[in-house]
């Protein structure tokens, strides 16, 4: 009845039509990767523990010509680290903030990379995929000394990722006031370990 009102042929153009638009969005919602921690390691030397991890699918087509242009662009990680309580609020050990920082200098053709958990802190690089690569891992992030934490005990480790606001000359931000739309930043992730 309602069928043929309509007419099948019109049911089948409006069916056809919302598969269209699912299948589009699906697509959509696949090209556009959220950022997102991988690889994870906690590890300790002999005094302190040491958080390493990754940070994938942080570079979009507009970061990245961002960066090309020679525009600075820092990506923010912070790690916490946490003993959970049962009966109360877990207590905050220890709170760590790292900044990576790149530009690109075109005359030299060189990416200049500022990564201060590294030993020396500052790289020079030709290669933008191996600029890439040091701008997304953390290693070797010193969380806390050991002699703070207890034998045997249960601790989590919480980290996070963004890119921070992009700086431009202030004559600039008034035009490229979209650029604010680049920012990201990554769920937080945690790992439950004993010492």
């Amino acid at each position: 009845m309602l069928l043929s009102r309509l007419g099948l042929k019109r049911w089948a153009l409006i069916i056809s039509t919302l598969l269209a638009v699912m299948a589009l969005s699906f697509n959509v919602a696949i090209a556009q990767k959220e950022p997102r921690i991988t690889d994870i390691v906690v590890t300790n030397t002999r005094d302190h523990l040491l958080v390493y991890f990754t940070v994938k699918d942080c570079f979009s087509p507009d970061i990245t010509k961002a960066i090309l242009s020679g525009i600075e662009t820092s990506f923010t990680f912070f790690v916490r680290l946490y003993e959970p309580r049962d009966l109360w609020w877990d207590k905050t050990l220890s709170e760590v903030e790292v900044t990576h920082t790149i530009q690109y200098d075109s005359l030299k053709k060189v990416f200049k990379l500022h990564l201060p958990e590294r030993e020396g802190g500052k790289v020079e690089v030709k290669d933008f995929e191996e600029a890439k690569s040091l701008m997304s891992e953390v290693v070797g992030l010193k969380v806390i000394r050991l002699d703070q934490l207890k034998k045997g005990e249960r601790y989590q480790i919480q980290m996070m990722a963004e890119l921070d606001k992009i700086k431009l000359p202030f004559h600039l931000h008034n035009i490229l006031f979209f650029l604010s739309l680049w920012d990201f930043e990554t769920p937080w992730y945690a790992v439950d370990f004993r010492y």
